[in-house]
C-alpha cells in the first residue's frame, strides 16, 4: 500500500438535503485524522480545503437540485484527486456530502485508464445512490453519483472522467445497503450491479460479504474505498443527515475495514457524509477516523503479510 497519503478537504453540502457535511473536513481534522494516520508510519500532507460555490439551499429544477454547484465541486475534486495520483501519491478525500464521489471516483478510473490498472470500487453506504432525474424523490445529487458513474445522467457529470460511463457496474460491490428508493431498485437489479445489503450480511455475516466484495484482486487492481459514514450503524455514528438504522456493528463495520486492510490493494479513499451538526461532542469524527485507521493496518495483533 502506497504510504504517502495526501488529505483533500471538500467543504460542501450542495448535493444534500441536510447542512452541515461542509464541517465534515474540519470534524475529521479534529479528531486528528493526519496526525494518528501519520504516528502509522504514513507520509501525510493535509493540501488544505478545495473551493467552489456557496449551497443556494434553493429546490430542485427538472429533477437536479443544485446542478451548477455540484458540477463546479465534482470538477474541482476530479482534478485534485487525479493530480495527487499522478505525482505518486495515496489521495483521501474528505466529504462533504457523497455527491462528490463522482469527481473522485472519475479521478481514479481515469488514473486507472491511463496507467493500465483494473478498477474494483467498494461503496459502503446505506444508501445505493443509484437515483436519476427521472426517479429521485429529493433531486438531492448526493442520491446519484454511482448512477453517474455508471453512465446514468446528465451530460455534463457522466462526462467528468472523459469517458462515459466512467466505470463500468461489474467493477462496484455495494456494502451495507439498506435504503433504497423505489425507482432505484428497478435501475440497480437492470444495472447488474453486486450489492451485498444489510439481510446479506445478517445472513451470511461480514467476514463471507468482504470475502466476495474483494475475490479477484490481483497486483494489477487499484482499489478504491468510498466510505459514506452512513454505512455505520447510527447508535455508534449518530452525526451524518442520512441516518438508517440497522447498519453494520461497531465489530462488523471494523472487520470490514481490517479485511480491506489485509489486501495490501486500496489506493484511494472517500470519507463522506460526516455531520458536525448532528453529531455528539465529535463522536462520529472519531469513530470515521478510527475506521480509516483500521483501513491503513491497525489491528489487535501483528497480521500476516496480504499473499
Amino acid at each position: 500500500m502506497n504510504r504517502n497519503v495526501s488529505l483533500i478537504g471538500a467543504p460542501t453540502d450542495v448535493g444534500a438535503g441536510a447542512r452541515g457535511a461542509s464541517m465534515g473536513p474540519e470534524a475529521l481534522r479534529v479528531a486528528r485524522i493526519g496526525p494518528l494516520l501519520g504516528e502509522m508510519g504514513l507520509n501525510v500532507e493535509d493540501r488544505g480545503n478545495l473551493t467552489g460555490p456557496a449551497n443556494p439551499w434553493l429546490p430542485p429544477v427538472e429533477g437536479y437540485r443544485h446542478f451548477d454547484e455540484v458540477l463546479a465541486w465534482n470538477r474541482a475534486v476530479h482534478e485534485a484527486v487525479y493530480a495527487e495520483l499522478q505525482s505518486g501519491r495515496f489521495p483521501i478525500l474528505l466529504g462533504g456530502d457523497h455527491c462528490l464521489g463522482l469527481g473522485s471516483i472519475s479521478a481514479v478510473a481515469r488514473h486507472c485508464r491511463e496507467a493500465g490498472k483494473k478498477l474494483r470500487v467498494l461503496w459502503l453506504d446505506a444508501h445505493a445512490d443509484f437515483n436519476t432525474d427521472q426517479i429521485t424523490p429529493s433531486g438531492n445529487i448526493h442520491g446519484m453519483p454511482v448512477a453517474c458513474l455508471c453512465g446514468f445522467g446528465p451530460q455534463p457529470l457522466v462526462e467528468i472522467g472523459g469517458h462515459v460511463p466512467a466505470v463500468s457496474p461489474k467493477w462496484v460491490k455495494q456494502i451495507g445497503i439498506r435504503s433504497v428508493d423505489a425507482g432505484e431498485k428497478q435501475l440497480l437489479h437492470d444495472a447488474g450491479l453486486e450489492v451485498f445489503d444489510m439481510r446479506y450480511i445478517d445472513e451470511m455475516g461480514m467476514r463471507h460479504t468482504m470475502e466476495l466484495a474483494l475475490a479477484t484482486l490481483d497486483a494489477n487492481t487499484h482499489l478504491h474505498v468510498s466510505f459514506d459514514v452512513d454505512f455505520l450503524d447510527p447508535s455508534f455514528a449518530p452525526g451524518v443527515g442520512t441516518t438508517v438504522m440497522g447498519g453494520p456493528t461497531y465489530r462488523e463495520a471494523q472487520l470490514c475495514m481490517e479485511m480491506i486492510a489485509d489486501t495490501g490493494r486500496m489506493a484511494s479513499l472517500d470519507v463522506m457524509e460526516l455531520n458536525p451538526a448532528l453529531d455528539v461532542r465529535n463522536r462520529t469524527a472519531e469513530v470515521a477516523v478510527d475506521m480509516v485507521q483500521s483501513l491503513f493496518g491497525k489491528s489487535t495483533l501483528v497480521r500476516r503479510a496480504p499473499r
